[in-house]
């Protein structure tokens, strides 16, 4: 039934469906199928899109010692999928294509229509998943299957992964379960993940193509003060909220240093260019390394960019009193700290206990194990993505990025495996919703994206 419904879906749509090469038919249809099944953590199951999936591989020729899917102990529905296509020497460390097929949770009540059916509407691919991060995952496997049928013999080993828990934190995580427990099914010498992505002007035409070479780790904390209250008529100067208001006030000022590395420099020198305008001038001077201080207040004044640079913490969530007629016995905040590669946690928290007053008390938030270990600027890496846009995205440069952002790339690095996000999928200059109502991404940006990151994949793994 799902599959009837994907032809009729393809043949009713738009005209560029019927135009569609028969490789470009057989994507959709994998691509429909991951989007059609419900990943999320409230109500999906991402044991049984894996298993939709090694179906696939199979039919394809991918026997048990070649795919299968895992499931970890006590999570039924947070299991994945784990393939190979065995490469012809033996010295060439693998190279490992992981992405999460676990999605944010929609609601049928807040949509116009079924989020989880793949809509194709006035060239856009609409439903949740299309481009967060279900796109990917549809090419990995998309591409393994070709590479299969064509009877390709990779160089290099390719080892593909697709895991659940990078949306919901609550669950476990199929990348740091693997690394623990199937280290063999990810041990590579470098992985291509999400994080990667091109940028548009508001016609949907390529500026730049952002490979992903770095990101932020996230830490939150809470900070809170404590007060023995009273009654409402009888107020006093010292009130747990204005202490914890003045709390507040000391995170909202407490700024960190800028740090260049090659990936943020490489980032403004190249995009410098690109953006122009004073803005532009001071993008290409900060990526020559003159960080003096009217750069510096330039560049930071946008917030992207400022986050591109520094450690930065900020107040996400408060709460505080516990009767409306009684004076608050407790206030407290949430503080999330994204770290700039390299810096630690335990520096971050002795500058924020430092800037705060006195008696307010701040406590860690959890362990997430290990910040991300940024990879190398490697041109080995670089060289390729750069050659083959010139082919498939002529005039566009690629840009080196770090991502202020998390994904599961933090657990494969700080295992010692670099990972780079992969551009390749053009996203609109809003975001396309991701995460929101009527997640889209345009028609073309998807099989563009496509073919760049099949020729990709099969330039890393016959590479040196």
């Amino acid at each position: 039934m799902l599959a009837l419904g994907g032809l009729v879906a393809l043949a009713s749509g738009p005209a560029m469906a019927a135009e569609l090469r028969p490789d470009q038919i057989a994507f959709r249809d994998i691509y429909r199928e991951l989007v059609e099944t419900d990943t999320s953590a409230p109500t999906g199951s991402c044991t049984v899109a894996a298993g939709r999936m090694l179906d696939r591989l199979r039919k394809a020729g991918f026997g048990p010692d070649r795919a299968e899917v895992f499931v970890p102990q006590g999570h039924e529905k947070d299991g994945g999928l784990i393939a190979r296509i065995e490469g012809s020497d033996p010295r060439a460390a693998p190279m490992l294509l992981v992405d999460h097929i676990d999605v944010v949770a929609a609601r049928r009540e807040d949509w116009p229509r079924d989020p989880f059916r793949l809509t194709e509407e006035k060239g856009y691919f609409i439903g949740r998943g299309v481009i967060d991060d279900k796109a990917l995952s549809a090419i990995w496997v998309d591409s393994l299957i070709r590479m299969q049928a064509a009877g390709f013999r990779p160089r290099r080993t390719i080892k593909v992964a697709l895991t659940c828990g990078e949306e919901s934190s609550d669950a476990v995580n199929g990348v740091d379960w693997l690394l623990r427990n199937r280290r063999d099914a990810v041990q590579a010498g470098f992985a291509l993940n999400e994080g990667g992505y091109g940028i548009s002007d508001k016609d949907g035409q390529p500026i730049a193509l952002y490979l992903a070479v770095g990101e932020k780790y996230a830490q939150s904390f809470t900070i809170e003060a404590r007060n023995s209250g009273g009654h409402s008529s009888r107020p006093r100067p010292d009130n747990a909220i204005y202490d914890l208001a003045d709390a507040l006030e000391a995170v909202r000022r407490l700024s960190f240093p800028i740090r260049l590395n090659p990936t943020n420099r490489g980032y403004f020198s190249r995009m410098g260019p690109i953006v122009g305008g004073a803005m532009g001038q001071a993008m290409e001077r900060l990526g020559q390394g003159q960080d003096d201080a009217a750069t510096v207040a330039t560049v930071t004044g946008d917030v992207t960019y400022n986050a591109m640079l520094r450690t930065t913490c900020v107040a996400t969530q408060v709460e505080a009193g516990h009767a409306e007629n009684a004076l608050p016995q407790r206030a407290q905040a949430t503080i999330q700290c994204r770290l700039f590669p390299g810096d630690r946690v335990e520096d971050v928290e002795a500058k924020l206990r430092l800037a705060l007053p006195s008696g307010i008390d701040l406590t860690r938030k959890g362990d997430k194990g290990a910040p991300a270990v940024p990879p190398p600027l490697d041109p080995r890496i670089m060289g390729p993505a750069e050659k083959l846009a010139q082919r498939h995205f002529p005039g566009i440069p690629v840009v080196p990025n770090l991502l202020t952002a998390g994904t599961d790339g933090r657990y494969l690095s700080a295992a010692g495996i670099p990972t780079y996000g992969v551009p390749g999928i053009v996203l609109d200059p809003d975001g396309n919703g991701a995460h929101g109502v009527d997640e889209r991404i345009r028609v073309k940006s998807v099989y563009d994206g496509r073919d760049y990151l099949y020729a990709l994949i099969r330039a890393y793994a016959e590479g040196h």
